[in-house]
Protein backbone atom coordinates (compact mmCIF):
# COMPACT_ATOMS: atom_id res chain seq x y z
CA UNK A 1 0.00 0.00 0.00
CA UNK A 2 1.45 3.60 -0.96
CA UNK A 3 2.82 5.92 1.75
CA UNK A 4 1.28 9.30 2.82
CA UNK A 5 3.88 10.69 0.42
CA UNK A 6 2.71 9.06 -2.51
CA UNK A 7 1.17 10.66 -5.41
CA UNK A 8 -2.33 8.93 -6.19
CA UNK A 9 -4.92 9.25 -9.33
CA UNK A 10 -7.48 7.62 -9.45
CA UNK A 11 -8.73 7.03 -13.42
CA UNK A 12 -6.43 4.68 -15.89
CA UNK A 13 -7.78 6.53 -18.91
CA UNK A 14 -5.74 9.37 -20.97
CA UNK A 15 -5.54 12.40 -18.90
CA UNK A 16 -4.27 9.82 -15.95
CA UNK A 17 -2.07 7.92 -17.78
CA UNK A 18 -0.83 10.86 -19.47
CA UNK A 19 -0.24 12.87 -16.11
CA UNK A 20 1.98 10.08 -14.95
CA UNK A 21 4.16 9.88 -18.04
CA UNK A 22 4.75 13.97 -17.48
CA UNK A 23 5.71 12.89 -14.10
CA UNK A 24 8.11 10.56 -15.07
CA UNK A 25 9.71 13.10 -17.52
CA UNK A 26 10.55 15.08 -14.16
CA UNK A 27 10.84 12.63 -11.66
CA UNK A 28 12.22 9.03 -12.07
CA UNK A 29 11.17 7.97 -8.31
CA UNK A 30 9.04 9.29 -6.90
CA UNK A 31 6.19 6.97 -5.77
CA UNK A 32 2.84 7.29 -7.85
CA UNK A 33 -0.31 5.19 -7.37
CA UNK A 34 -2.73 4.45 -9.93
CA UNK A 35 -6.46 3.01 -8.87
CA UNK A 36 -8.78 2.28 -11.20
CA UNK A 37 -11.72 0.23 -11.42
CA UNK A 38 -10.92 -0.92 -15.24
CA UNK A 39 -8.36 -3.36 -15.68
CA UNK A 40 -5.63 -1.01 -16.10
CA UNK A 41 -4.72 -1.47 -19.96
CA UNK A 42 -3.68 1.63 -22.44
CA UNK A 43 -5.83 1.86 -25.15
CA UNK A 44 -6.84 4.56 -27.24
CA UNK A 45 -10.05 5.60 -26.41
CA UNK A 46 -10.88 8.52 -29.69
CA UNK A 47 -10.86 5.10 -31.43
CA UNK A 48 -13.92 3.75 -30.41
CA UNK A 49 -15.48 5.59 -32.90
CA UNK A 50 -13.59 4.73 -35.73
CA UNK A 51 -12.55 1.05 -35.16
CA UNK A 52 -15.64 -0.87 -36.65
CA UNK A 53 -14.69 -0.44 -40.43
CA UNK A 54 -11.70 -2.00 -39.96
CA UNK A 55 -13.07 -4.62 -37.94
CA UNK A 56 -11.07 -4.24 -35.09
CA UNK A 57 -11.79 -6.46 -32.21
CA UNK A 58 -11.91 -4.27 -28.40
CA UNK A 59 -8.24 -6.44 -27.50
CA UNK A 60 -6.91 -4.84 -30.58
CA UNK A 61 -7.21 -1.43 -29.73
CA UNK A 62 -5.14 -2.43 -26.52
CA UNK A 63 -1.59 -1.00 -26.98
CA UNK A 64 -0.36 -2.06 -23.98
CA UNK A 65 -1.70 -4.57 -20.76
CA UNK A 66 -1.45 -3.26 -17.11
CA UNK A 67 1.60 -5.16 -16.13
CA UNK A 68 3.37 -3.68 -19.07
CA UNK A 69 2.08 0.29 -18.21
CA UNK A 70 2.89 -0.38 -14.23
CA UNK A 71 6.70 -1.93 -15.52
CA UNK A 72 7.53 0.92 -18.16
CA UNK A 73 5.78 3.99 -16.07
CA UNK A 74 7.12 2.13 -12.68
CA UNK A 75 4.06 2.68 -10.33
CA UNK A 76 1.95 0.43 -8.25
CA UNK A 77 -1.64 0.05 -10.37
CA UNK A 78 -4.37 -1.30 -8.36
CA UNK A 79 -6.56 -2.39 -11.24
CA UNK A 80 -10.21 -3.20 -10.80
CA UNK A 81 -10.49 -1.31 -7.73
CA UNK A 82 -13.58 0.72 -6.91
CA UNK A 83 -13.08 4.22 -4.60
CA UNK A 84 -15.75 4.42 -2.80
CA UNK A 85 -15.17 8.08 -0.53
CA UNK A 86 -12.27 10.31 0.11
CA UNK A 87 -11.52 11.65 3.64
CA UNK A 88 -9.76 14.85 2.36
CA UNK A 89 -8.51 15.75 6.20
CA UNK A 90 -7.03 12.24 7.06
CA UNK A 91 -5.95 12.47 2.74
CA UNK A 92 -7.20 8.88 2.80
CA UNK A 93 -9.28 7.04 0.08
CA UNK A 94 -11.69 4.54 1.07
CA UNK A 95 -11.33 1.46 -1.49
CA UNK A 96 -12.37 -1.76 -1.97
CA UNK A 97 -8.72 -2.63 -1.84
CA UNK A 98 -8.89 -0.96 1.49
CA UNK A 99 -8.08 2.15 3.02
CA UNK A 100 -5.12 4.30 0.98
CA UNK A 101 -3.28 6.97 2.14
CA UNK A 102 -2.56 9.64 0.11
CA UNK A 103 0.40 12.68 -0.26
CA UNK A 104 -1.42 14.17 -3.31
CA UNK A 105 -4.48 13.34 -5.15
CA UNK A 106 -5.39 13.60 -8.67
CA UNK A 107 -8.99 13.00 -9.71
CA UNK A 108 -9.21 11.75 -13.32
CA UNK A 109 -12.52 10.59 -12.94
CA UNK A 110 -13.62 11.01 -16.74
CA UNK A 111 -16.89 11.81 -17.63
CA UNK A 112 -19.66 9.43 -18.70
CA UNK A 113 -22.46 9.34 -21.51
CA UNK A 114 -25.41 11.28 -20.91
CA UNK A 115 -29.23 9.09 -20.65
CA UNK A 116 -31.80 11.16 -22.20
CA UNK A 117 -35.08 9.91 -20.73
CA UNK A 118 -37.11 7.10 -22.73
CA UNK A 119 -40.25 5.03 -22.30
CA UNK A 120 -40.87 1.49 -23.88
CA UNK A 121 -40.20 -2.22 -23.20
CA UNK A 122 -36.75 -2.04 -24.67
CA UNK A 123 -35.06 1.20 -23.11
CA UNK A 124 -32.36 -1.30 -21.24
CA UNK A 125 -31.35 -2.45 -24.53
CA UNK A 126 -30.27 1.36 -25.77
CA UNK A 127 -26.64 0.81 -26.32
CA UNK A 128 -23.70 3.76 -25.14
CA UNK A 129 -20.17 3.46 -25.90
CA UNK A 130 -17.61 5.07 -23.31
CA UNK A 131 -14.96 2.60 -22.65
CA UNK A 132 -13.54 -0.54 -24.03
CA UNK A 133 -15.61 -2.82 -22.62
CA UNK A 134 -18.47 -0.87 -24.37
CA UNK A 135 -17.03 -1.23 -27.40
CA UNK A 136 -16.98 -5.15 -27.23
CA UNK A 137 -20.97 -4.73 -26.42
CA UNK A 138 -21.70 -2.70 -29.02
CA UNK A 139 -19.23 -4.66 -31.63
CA UNK A 140 -21.03 -8.19 -30.39
CA UNK A 141 -24.80 -6.68 -30.31
CA UNK A 142 -24.19 -5.68 -34.11
CA UNK A 143 -22.92 -8.94 -35.77
CA UNK A 144 -24.92 -10.00 -38.47
CA UNK A 145 -27.66 -7.03 -38.50
CA UNK A 146 -28.24 -4.43 -40.85
CA UNK A 147 -29.66 -1.28 -39.54
CA UNK A 148 -28.15 1.13 -36.32
CA UNK A 149 -30.19 3.91 -34.96
CA UNK A 150 -27.87 7.04 -33.31
CA UNK A 151 -29.27 9.30 -30.89
CA UNK A 152 -27.16 12.30 -31.14
CA UNK A 153 -25.86 13.68 -34.50
CA UNK A 154 -22.90 15.64 -32.56
CA UNK A 155 -19.20 14.89 -33.08
CA UNK A 156 -19.15 11.17 -31.49
CA UNK A 157 -22.32 10.16 -33.21
CA UNK A 158 -21.28 11.67 -36.37
CA UNK A 159 -18.07 9.54 -36.13
CA UNK A 160 -20.24 6.57 -35.62
CA UNK A 161 -22.45 6.94 -38.21
CA UNK A 162 -19.77 7.68 -40.61
CA UNK A 163 -17.57 4.42 -39.25
CA UNK A 164 -21.16 2.33 -39.30
CA UNK A 165 -22.19 3.06 -42.91
CA UNK A 166 -18.11 2.31 -43.73
CA UNK A 167 -18.91 -1.26 -42.43
CA UNK A 168 -22.14 -1.96 -44.33
CA UNK A 169 -24.58 -0.84 -41.80
CA UNK A 170 -27.77 1.70 -42.84
CA UNK A 171 -27.56 4.73 -40.18
CA UNK A 172 -30.15 6.35 -38.89
CA UNK A 173 -29.48 9.71 -37.01
CA UNK A 174 -32.07 11.94 -34.66
CA UNK A 175 -31.07 14.70 -33.08
CA UNK A 176 -32.98 17.40 -31.67
CA UNK A 177 -30.90 20.00 -33.24
CA UNK A 178 -31.59 21.10 -36.85
CA UNK A 179 -28.11 19.86 -38.25
CA UNK A 180 -25.22 17.80 -36.96
CA UNK A 181 -22.72 19.77 -35.15
CA UNK A 182 -25.03 21.90 -33.75
CA UNK A 183 -22.56 23.09 -31.13
CA UNK A 184 -19.53 23.42 -33.55
CA UNK A 185 -20.27 24.48 -36.93
CA UNK A 186 -21.88 27.56 -39.07
CA UNK A 187 -25.06 26.30 -40.88
CA UNK A 188 -23.62 26.01 -43.63
CA UNK A 189 -20.44 24.03 -43.33
CA UNK A 190 -23.07 21.66 -41.22
CA UNK A 191 -24.90 21.56 -44.00
CA UNK A 192 -21.76 20.18 -46.02
CA UNK A 193 -21.47 17.14 -43.67
CA UNK A 194 -24.34 16.37 -43.61
CA UNK A 195 -24.51 15.96 -47.11
CA UNK A 196 -21.63 13.92 -47.77
CA UNK A 197 -22.26 11.55 -44.98
CA UNK A 198 -26.02 11.22 -46.66
CA UNK A 199 -24.43 10.40 -50.14
CA UNK A 200 -22.57 7.92 -47.67
CA UNK A 201 -25.59 6.12 -46.70
CA UNK A 202 -26.68 7.93 -43.61
CA UNK A 203 -30.35 9.08 -42.75
CA UNK A 204 -31.17 12.11 -40.55
CA UNK A 205 -34.03 13.03 -38.23
CA UNK A 206 -33.85 16.84 -37.30
CA UNK A 207 -35.46 18.93 -34.35
CA UNK A 208 -37.26 15.66 -33.18
CA UNK A 209 -36.22 13.74 -29.83
CA UNK A 210 -37.05 9.48 -29.26
CA UNK A 211 -39.85 8.98 -27.27
CA UNK A 212 -40.31 5.15 -27.20
CA UNK A 213 -37.97 2.61 -28.12
CA UNK A 214 -39.87 -0.99 -28.02
CA UNK A 215 -38.91 -4.74 -29.22
CA UNK A 216 -41.04 -5.76 -31.05
CA UNK A 217 -40.08 -9.85 -32.34
CA UNK A 218 -36.14 -9.36 -34.33
CA UNK A 219 -36.35 -5.84 -34.52
CA UNK A 220 -36.39 -2.11 -32.19
CA UNK A 221 -39.10 0.26 -33.08
CA UNK A 222 -38.02 3.50 -32.20
CA UNK A 223 -41.23 6.19 -32.25
CA UNK A 224 -39.95 10.15 -32.88
CA UNK A 225 -41.89 13.20 -31.17
CA UNK A 226 -42.69 14.33 -34.55
CA UNK A 227 -44.69 11.00 -35.20
CA UNK A 228 -42.41 9.24 -37.22
CA UNK A 229 -40.98 5.52 -36.70
CA UNK A 230 -37.62 3.72 -37.26
CA UNK A 231 -37.04 0.17 -37.25
CA UNK A 232 -33.66 -1.21 -36.45
CA UNK A 233 -31.64 -3.54 -35.03
CA UNK A 234 -29.58 -1.94 -32.54
CA UNK A 235 -29.75 1.65 -31.02
CA UNK A 236 -26.96 3.26 -29.75
CA UNK A 237 -27.49 6.73 -27.47
CA UNK A 238 -24.30 9.06 -28.69
CA UNK A 239 -26.18 12.27 -27.19
CA UNK A 240 -23.28 13.70 -24.76
CA UNK A 241 -21.14 13.51 -22.00
CA UNK A 242 -21.97 14.49 -17.75
CA UNK A 243 -18.40 14.68 -16.17
CA UNK A 244 -18.01 12.29 -13.14
CA UNK A 245 -18.11 14.53 -9.93
CA UNK A 246 -20.13 12.47 -7.39
CA UNK A 247 -17.14 11.35 -5.87
CA UNK A 248 -15.43 14.66 -5.55
CA UNK A 249 -19.23 16.41 -4.14
CA UNK A 250 -19.48 13.79 -0.87
CA UNK A 251 -15.99 14.29 0.01
CA UNK A 252 -17.39 18.15 -0.41
CA UNK A 253 -15.41 19.27 -3.36
CA UNK A 254 -16.51 22.10 -5.04
CA UNK A 255 -18.30 20.98 -8.34
CA UNK A 256 -20.34 23.30 -10.99
CA UNK A 257 -20.45 21.44 -14.55
CA UNK A 258 -17.04 19.38 -13.62
CA UNK A 259 -14.92 19.21 -10.83
CA UNK A 260 -14.01 22.97 -10.00
CA UNK A 261 -10.09 24.07 -10.22
CA UNK A 262 -8.22 26.94 -10.47
CA UNK A 263 -5.06 27.62 -12.96
CA UNK A 264 -3.18 24.99 -10.57
CA UNK A 265 -5.58 22.48 -11.12
CA UNK A 266 -6.43 22.73 -7.60
CA UNK A 267 -9.95 21.63 -6.33
CA UNK A 268 -10.92 23.68 -3.18
CA UNK A 269 -9.79 20.80 -1.21
CA UNK A 270 -5.97 21.40 -0.31
CA UNK A 271 -4.01 18.70 -2.30
CA UNK A 272 -6.79 17.23 -4.32
CA UNK A 273 -6.43 18.25 -7.87
CA UNK A 274 -8.64 16.90 -11.23
CA UNK A 275 -7.96 17.26 -14.67
CA UNK A 276 -9.48 15.55 -17.86
CA UNK A 277 -13.17 15.07 -18.78
CA UNK A 278 -14.05 15.71 -15.29
CA UNK A 279 -12.38 19.21 -14.69
CA UNK A 280 -13.93 22.82 -14.82
CA UNK A 281 -11.04 25.32 -15.64
CA UNK A 282 -12.27 28.70 -15.72
CA UNK A 283 -15.88 27.21 -16.13
CA UNK A 284 -14.91 25.99 -18.95
CA UNK A 285 -15.50 21.74 -19.39
CA UNK A 286 -13.26 20.34 -22.65
CA UNK A 287 -13.59 16.95 -23.26
CA UNK A 288 -10.76 16.83 -25.82
CA UNK A 289 -7.43 15.09 -26.19
CA UNK A 290 -5.19 18.64 -26.21
CA UNK A 291 -6.45 20.06 -23.49
CA UNK A 292 -5.90 16.72 -21.45
CA UNK A 293 -2.56 17.23 -22.89
CA UNK A 294 -1.57 20.85 -21.69
CA UNK A 295 -3.38 20.00 -18.28
CA UNK A 296 -0.92 17.19 -17.95
CA UNK A 297 1.88 19.25 -18.93
CA UNK A 298 1.23 21.89 -16.72
CA UNK A 299 -0.01 19.46 -13.04
CA UNK A 300 2.63 17.04 -13.76
CA UNK A 301 5.79 20.11 -12.02
CA UNK A 302 3.15 21.65 -9.86
CA UNK A 303 2.63 17.49 -7.99
CA UNK A 304 6.27 18.15 -7.69
CA UNK A 305 6.44 21.68 -5.92
CA UNK A 306 7.08 23.76 -8.79
CA UNK A 307 3.81 25.54 -9.29
CA UNK A 308 2.79 26.14 -12.84
CA UNK A 309 -0.50 27.70 -14.01
CA UNK A 310 -2.38 26.29 -16.82
CA UNK A 311 -3.22 27.84 -19.90
CA UNK A 312 -5.04 26.58 -23.11
CA UNK A 313 -3.92 28.27 -26.20
CA UNK A 314 -6.13 27.82 -29.57
CA UNK A 315 -7.19 24.44 -29.64
CA UNK A 316 -8.88 22.73 -32.84
CA UNK A 317 -10.83 19.57 -32.99
CA UNK A 318 -10.59 16.99 -35.72
CA UNK A 319 -13.75 15.34 -36.25
CA UNK A 320 -12.91 11.91 -38.06
CA UNK A 321 -15.28 11.60 -40.61
CA UNK A 322 -13.62 9.94 -43.93
CA UNK A 323 -17.01 11.65 -45.73
CA UNK A 324 -15.60 15.05 -45.35
CA UNK A 325 -12.44 15.62 -42.86
CA UNK A 326 -13.14 18.45 -40.28
CA UNK A 327 -11.34 20.18 -38.31
CA UNK A 328 -12.88 23.05 -36.14
CA UNK A 329 -12.22 25.41 -33.68
CA UNK A 330 -15.38 27.25 -32.42
CA UNK A 331 -15.63 30.69 -31.01
CA UNK A 332 -15.56 31.26 -27.55
CA UNK A 333 -19.03 31.14 -26.23
CA UNK A 334 -21.00 34.65 -26.63
CA UNK A 335 -18.05 36.12 -28.79
CA UNK A 336 -19.25 39.50 -30.99
CA UNK A 337 -18.81 38.32 -34.69
CA UNK A 338 -20.33 36.00 -36.89
CA UNK A 339 -19.28 33.08 -39.75
CA UNK A 340 -18.08 33.96 -43.17
CA UNK A 341 -18.01 30.82 -45.37
CA UNK A 342 -16.37 30.23 -48.88
CA UNK A 343 -16.50 27.50 -51.36
CA UNK A 344 -13.08 26.23 -52.47
CA UNK A 345 -12.11 23.29 -54.89
CA UNK A 346 -12.89 20.34 -52.83
CA UNK A 347 -13.64 22.09 -49.51
CA UNK A 348 -15.43 24.59 -47.02
CA UNK A 349 -13.40 27.37 -45.32
CA UNK A 350 -15.47 29.50 -42.58
CA UNK A 351 -14.22 31.63 -40.44
CA UNK A 352 -15.98 33.24 -37.30
CA UNK A 353 -14.43 36.97 -37.36
CA UNK A 354 -14.69 39.92 -34.97
CA UNK A 355 -15.61 42.77 -36.30
CA UNK A 356 -12.41 44.42 -36.36
CA UNK A 357 -11.75 41.49 -38.75
CA UNK A 358 -9.94 39.15 -36.13
CA UNK A 359 -10.09 35.92 -36.63
CA UNK A 360 -11.69 34.11 -33.30
CA UNK A 361 -12.47 30.47 -34.55
CA UNK A 362 -12.99 28.46 -38.01
CA UNK A 363 -14.21 25.61 -39.34
CA UNK A 364 -12.35 24.02 -42.31
CA UNK A 365 -13.72 21.21 -44.23
CA UNK A 366 -12.07 18.47 -46.90
CA UNK A 367 -8.83 20.10 -48.83
CA UNK A 368 -9.42 22.95 -46.50
CA UNK A 369 -7.99 21.30 -43.67
CA UNK A 370 -4.63 21.94 -45.15
CA UNK A 371 -4.65 25.65 -43.60
CA UNK A 372 -5.62 24.49 -39.91
CA UNK A 373 -1.97 25.16 -38.46
CA UNK A 374 -1.88 28.83 -40.17
CA UNK A 375 -5.01 29.45 -39.06
CA UNK A 376 -4.83 28.23 -35.75
CA UNK A 377 -2.02 31.25 -34.90
CA UNK A 378 -4.38 33.59 -35.73
CA UNK A 379 -6.53 32.77 -33.10
CA UNK A 380 -6.31 33.92 -29.74
CA UNK A 381 -5.77 31.59 -26.50
CA UNK A 382 -8.62 29.81 -24.94
CA UNK A 383 -7.09 30.23 -21.55
CA UNK A 384 -4.68 33.48 -21.82
CA UNK A 385 -0.85 32.59 -19.81
CA UNK A 386 -1.10 34.06 -16.74
CA UNK A 387 2.74 35.11 -16.54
Amino acid sequence: MPDSSTIVIIGSGLAGYTLIREIRKLDKTVPITLVTREPGYFYSKPMLSTALASKKEAGQLITTASEGMASQLEINILSQTDVSAIDTAAQMLQTSAGHIPYGKLVLALGADQLRIPLEGNAVSEVLTVNDLADYEKFRQAIVGKKKVAILGAGLIGCEFANDLVLGGYEVDVIDLAPQVLGRLLPEAAAQALQNKLSDAGVHWHFSTTVKTVNRNGDVLEILLANGDSIICDVTLSAVGLRPRVDLAKAAGVKTGLGIQVNRELETSSSNVYSLGDCAEVDGLVLPYVMPIMQAARALAPTLLGTVTMLSYPAMPVMVKTPALPTVVSPPAQGADGQWKTSTLEGGIEARFEAPDGKLLGFALMGSATTQRAALTKELPPILQSLS
